[in-house]
């Protein structure tokens, strides 16, 4: 079983309404059973949303709002998700995301620029032992 990001596989959940669609994840996932999640949705954020960055360890988006309880209430429920299968293989997730980035994710200040660093999602899950790579591996 694989978990990906929705948004790589074309859902429009991604903060904007849009989607991250990735034909080289979807291309490699085309004969595997997988399951999509969306963390932030999850959380009970809704689509669109106000973009956000982590400030200082708290989940903060454009115009001030702290939404860390979102973020990690979203983190929580995917763990759930991926609690309901015996055999995760690998969990795909959307880099840059301050929910879903394994690598990178914006740096606080929402001037578009990245730095080394994980999302809520990804820090839970990788605590938690799974393996997790982002769209930019494939």
């Amino acid at each position: 079983m694989y978990i990906v990001s929705a948004c790589l596989m074309g859902v429009n959940c991604k903060y904007s309404g849009g989607n991250n669609k990735n034909e080289n994840v979807i291309n490699f996932l085309k004969d595997k059973e997988f399951t999509v999640v969306c963390p932030e949705q999850l959380g009970g954020l809704a689509t669109p949303r106000v973009p956000v960055e982590i400030v200082d360890g708290d989940y903060v988006n454009k115009v001030g709002e702290n939404v860390s309880t979102n973020f990690i209430n979203g983190a929580n429920e995917t763990l759930k998700i991926i609690n309901m299968y015996n055999d995760i293989e690998l969990i795909i997730l959307k880099d840059g995301s301050p929910s879903c980035g394994s690598g990178k994710i914006y740096d606080g200040t929402f001037s578009n620029v990245k730095i080394n660093g994980m999302g809520c999602t990804a820090k839970l899950l990788m605590k938690k032992g799974y393996k997790i790579k982002s769209e930019n591996d494939f």
